[in-house]
């Protein structure tokens, strides 16, 4: 490996960190926005109420039931 070798890096890797030192909150705001709107607790009671009141799907939806 020669002296004057430099290890590659991408443009987008170049961007993401040219990013994060403008804007050393964008983590914090990243996982914000994460929390409103994914990270919510699970009720295991409604989810087993949700499960058990599905009605089962006919093998082929658009046949009528005679």
């Amino acid at each position: 490996m020669p002296l004057f070798w430099k290890a590659y890096k991408s443009d987008v890797t170049s961007f993401i960190e040219e990013l994060k030192a403008k804007k050393p909150t964008l983590e914090a705001e990243q996982r914000q926005g994460r929390a409103l709107l994914w990270d919510k607790p699970v009720d295991r009671a409604t989810q087993a109420e949700y499960r058990d009141a599905q009605v089962a799907q006919q093998p082929y939806v658009y046949q009528t039931k005679r």
